[in-house]
């Protein structure tokens, strides 16, 4: 079986179900020879289920010791953090899981300074990416969070509406952030060929079926609450989907097939900056590159508020002393001065 790389993967939160199905799909689609689970809970259940799916060209281990998992580790998945129950925000989960994050940087910045890359998914994403980056050391480049769950729930939801395959339904994304304040873009997005835009509110049909302006702030409620769908229809949260799209993140960063989604990113533009938030983005071998956002002037605006709530979250997180205040972050982390 040949492998994207021998480089050391570690899954954090590997003993859950977002962490074991992370597990199994690195293997299958051949990320690394050498997997490491961690938890604080064993994940050794997990390791020896892995090995009689009969996958013998891994190595697999399993350990709940932080500095056995970590050391070596040049490429982290983590979804170690609590997951979110039904009632649930994103945000309910910020508090704990925020120090989660910190502890994760901490650890990176003590046993593995020199992983190329690390993938973060426990909600908020926004905020415990950042978090774990200012405490890790690495470069902002170095480190992404997942926001295209909201991008393919999009994609879902436009596919159905239109009864139509989901790859005919072409660039889909939401900005800012991973969360019900994210921004749905309209303007870019395709249908089987035909711009959105020219569709919504005008009577134009696709596959004989038309898209209300009705219909489509109905549809972007229903993606902004998507991950909240899923718990009322299978009774927990989302493990499937995150598990999938963070191990097609950390596959691009070890030079697999191009992301085509949007990742979290840390951003640091004159409109833009000291937040992680789902961007226009390319992930390499040499880290991930934003690009500018476009959009319709309500798109912008919208992607504005989305903005202004994600610093409101870690203005709450700095008043928690979970992170140092801006001005400070220079002296915890370098790149981010």
């Amino acid at each position: 079986m040949e492998f994207l790389t021998n480089d050391k993967l570690v899954i954090v939160g590997a003993a859950g179900m977002i962490g074991s199905n992370m597990a199994q799909t690195a293997i299958m689609m051949g990320l690394s020879s050498n997997l490491c689970l961690y938890d604080v809970f064993s994940p050794e259940g997990v390791a020896e289920e892995m090995r009689q799916c009969g996958f013998d060209h891994v190595n697999i281990t399993a350990t709940t010791n932080a500095e056995e998992a970590f050391k070596d580790a040049k490429y982290i998945i983590s979804s170690g953090g609590a997951p979110r129950k039904e009632g649930m925000t994103r945000e309910d989960l910020l508090a704990g899981n925020a120090a989660v994050a910190k502890e994760l940087g901490e650890n990176i910045k003590k046993y593995c300074p020199d992983v190329k890359h690390v993938v973060i998914i426990f909600n908020p994403a926004d905020i415990t990416g950042l978090v774990t980056l200012l405490y890790s050391g690495l470069k902002p480049n170095q480190l992404t969070t997942l926001a295209a769950l909201d991008s393919s729930r999009l994609q879902s939801a436009l596919a159905k509406h239109f009864g139509i395959a989901q790859y005919k339904v072409e660039n889909c994304c939401t900005f800012g952030g991973h969360g019900e304040q994210m921004a749905v873009f309209a303007s870019p997005v395709t249908i089987d060929g035909t711009p959105l835009l020219d569709i919504i509110g005008t009577g134009k049909k696709v596959n004989g079926v038309e898209l209300t302006t009705e219909q489509w702030d109905e549809m972007k409620k229903a993606v902004n609450q998507g991950g909240a769908a899923i718990i009322k229809l299978r009774g927990r949260s989302s493990f499937q989907s995150p598990a999938y799209m963070s191990v097609e993140m950390i596959a691009a960063a070890m030079g697999g097939k191009d992301f085509r989604w949007p990742a979290g990113c840390y951003v640091a533009s004159e409109k833009y900056h000291h937040i992680m938030m789902a961007m226009p983005s390319c992930i390499t071998a040499d880290g991930v590159y934003t690009k500018i956002v476009t959009g319709t002037p309500e798109e912008m605006a919208d992607l504005e508020k989305s903005y202004g709530h994600l610093c409101a979250l870690r203005d709450q997180v700095i008043g928690m002393g979970i992170l140092p205040k801006i001005e400070d972050w220079g002296k915890v982390n370098p790149y981010m001065a």
